[in-house]
């Protein structure tokens, strides 16, 4: 649970909670930003193709060792607040360090963990520990960067924010190299770990025969668009509402909180009822919450109405974060070339790694204020009527 979040708290979380902070220190737009992901999802797309027989060939504590600390290193270079084009650089760097060497082998890992009648609630429950870790270290991190301003977040100047940022980011670079010594310290080495002797893709041949793959990383990949949007909360408190540095950030930290019921919960019931069929739920949750913010009936006024907004749209989102995954033991896909499927489903499911932020970027600074960020959740609520549609033929296929 805390390695399966550290590794990413430096890539995503710090832009998540802190993106009109971030954009305002290395004064770049949306756009430049959203391009600094897209060359992270082209390197990671590339990663996660090869991370599949790299799981199946090298033992995975090695594998998230190293992960950690490469991408601790990168992070103490982006806390010195470099130019763009450093940081673009930095966000490629990290599409090899948390996916290539990291992410198919966690996620073998816990398949194996699960066992053959509790995917949901190993999946749930990894995801949802995550999400615990991350709403712990983003409210605790919120509250630092207000301690670290020398006078309130209103008056605060760049270089105060520079100063208060840059301090963050140090510490998110730290927690990568300490939760490498433990990972070292405390994770066994599985005496039954067999290792391939060479790297093949036959794994991947047979898993893509099967339509249920396909399928399941259109599923994947729509859930991923509304994962990717949760970026956008800060920033729409602050131009929808005009809630300050500090407050917007508070007001991102709901979907953190959020994120732990709803994996752990999705999870259980998956594996109660059926994964797929909860899978269809938490899309209608997410349509219904999108198009909420995206009907702009929302006012500043009434803040406990917007946060049960973005709270709701999160309860679909980080639902299907604990589902997705699990679907592999509804289509009976074996374990034996698991590593390759995951890592084919990943390069589909994953994209938008490669497209939302620009996207992203496009219509936030073509349309500014509240309007960018209602067509920004129109969108959205598209990806979540195809996910619903796919799911609903995943389960025929299966």
């Amino acid at each position: 649970m805390i390695v399966g979040e550290t590794v990413f708290l430096l890539p995503f979380v710090v832009t998540r909670v802190f993106r009109p902070t971030f954009l305002s220190v290395f004064e770049i737009t949306n756009l430049e930003l959203g391009s600094a992901f897209s060359l992270y999802g082209l390197i990671a797309m590339a990663s996660y193709f090869l991370g599949g027989p790299i799981a199946d060939k090298y033992r995975p504590k090695n594998l998230i060792i190293l992960s950690l600390i490469m991408t601790g290193a990168a992070g103490f270079v982006m806390a010195q607040i470099p130019s763009i084009y450093i940081l673009t650089l930095l966000y490629g760097f990290w599409g090899l360090s948390t996916i290539l060497l990291f992410w198919a082998a966690y996620i073998k890992g816990i398949r194996e963990f699960g066992g053959e009648e509790s995917q949901g609630k190993s999946y749930g429950l990894i995801d949802g520990g995550r999400g615990f870790v991350a709403a712990l270290i983003a409210s605790s991190s919120v509250l630092l960067l207000d301690a670290f301003l020398p006078v309130s977040a209103e008056l605060a100047t760049t270089e105060n924010l520079t100063d208060a940022l840059s301090k963050i980011i140090n510490l998110f670079a730290g927690f990568c190299v300490l939760f490498s010594l433990i990972v070292w310290w405390l994770l066994p080495k599985r005496t039954d770990f067999v290792k391939s002797e060479k790297l093949n893709l036959d794994g991947v041949k047979k898993a893509i025969n099967h339509k249920s793959v396909w399928l399941q990383a259109i599923i994947l990949l729509c859930a991923y668009v509304g994962y990717k949007s949760t970026d956008d909360f800060g920033l729409y408190a602050a131009e929808a509402f005009g809630y300050n540095h500090v407050e917007s950030a508070h007001i991102a930290t709901i979907s953190f909180w959020v994120r732990p019921i709803a994996a752990i919960l999705a999870g259980y019931l998956g594996d109660r009822f059926i994964h797929s069929k909860i899978t269809k739920i938490c899309f209608l949750i997410l349509i219904a919450g999108s198009l909420m913010i995206a009907s702009g009936v929302l006012e500043k006024e009434f803040l406990a109405f917007i946060g049960i907004t973005i709270a709701s749209v999160s309860l679909g989102i980080y639902g299907l974060r604990g589902l997705y995954y699990a679907l592999f033991q509804e289509s009976k896909l074996p374990l034996s070339y698991a590593g390759a499927a995951i890592g084919f489903i990943s390069v589909i499911g994953y994209t938008p790694d490669i497209f939302w932020g620009p996207l992203m970027g496009i219509i936030l600074d073509n349309n500014p204020g509240e309007i960018g960020h209602q067509y920004l959740f129109l969108v959205l609520g598209g990806f979540g009527v195809l996910g619903l549609i796919s799911t609903h033929f995943f389960q025929k296929s299966v």
